[in-house]
């Protein structure tokens, strides 16, 4: 029997920063069961900031949190089905504004939520002009943050590229207390993109995410654009094989 739907929302205005790590550094964040996905010889990792909107969960609406910023720090997994390669990601953790969203993630997902303060600006003077888009949040004595600036129209990736590659991973995987692996299904549509003229980043690596991120985070990433985004549905998770 398929999984029901646990949480339905909006994921608008994704700022993605990409950068390619080393595999070594990812392996001991690998879910048993599954393996790296890789493109193009390479294996990577991104910076995600995007605003929660209209969040549901199994279709009720939480007063006071439904609307919400997130940013995560994700790789890039596969694992082999019956039905083909399922390819999803792994979160080496999840920022958010509200303790009772990092406590549902962390009890019915396993998943390494932290809750701060943060906080996001959006320029947009129309819809037909690109944004820049602003993600921070309060840690430590200071606040911290991503940010990108995009040119031109919102697209769809093109087939093979990178893009492409990072946008379209329907599945996520957490590793469990006991050492096992959750997977749960994530629906959307595929995502027009923006490419950034400019991107920053800005945060304390070595506390959030470990002293091994640091050199890899610390350089321009590979590559930086602005996802419009979708409605999505997450799916409840099953524990595989």
């Amino acid at each position: 029997m398929k999984p029901g739907v646990f949480l339905t929302a909006q994921w608008r205005m994704l700022v993605l920063l990409n950068y390619e790590i080393a595999p070594e550094i990812l392996a001991p964040f690998v879910p048993r069961g599954t393996e790296p996905d890789i493109w193009q010889g390479k294996t990577y990792a991104s910076l995600v900031g995007f605003q929660f909107l209209d969040t549901r969960l199994l279709g009720l609406a939480i007063p006071f949190h439904r609307n919400f910023t997130e940013v995560n720090l994700r790789f890039y997994v596969r694992r082999q089905t019956t039905d083909g390669w399922r390819r999803g990601v792994v979160f080496i953790k999840e920022l958010v504004p509200r303790m009772a969203v990092a406590g549902v993630g962390r009890w019915i997902y396993n998943e390494n939520y932290l809750a701060l303060p943060m906080r996001h600006k959006i320029v947009q003077a129309s819809p037909a002009i690109p944004p820049t888009v602003e993600y921070s949040w309060r840690f430590g004595r200071r606040w911290q943050g991503l940010g990108a600036a995009a040119a031109g129209p919102a697209v769809l990736p093109s087939q093979g590229s990178i893009e492409e590659f990072i946008t379209e991973h329907y599945w996520g995987y957490t590793a469990q207390r006991d050492g096992g692996t959750l997977e749960y299904q994530v629906k959307h549509p595929r995502w027009p993109v923006r490419l950034a003229t400019q991107s920053s980043f800005d945060g304390d690596v070595d506390c959030l995410y470990g002293p091994q991120f640091v050199k890899p985070l610390g350089q321009k990433p590979d590559s930086a654009f602005i996802a419009i985004g979708s409605e999505v549905s997450v799916f409840k998770g099953v524990r595989i094989p």
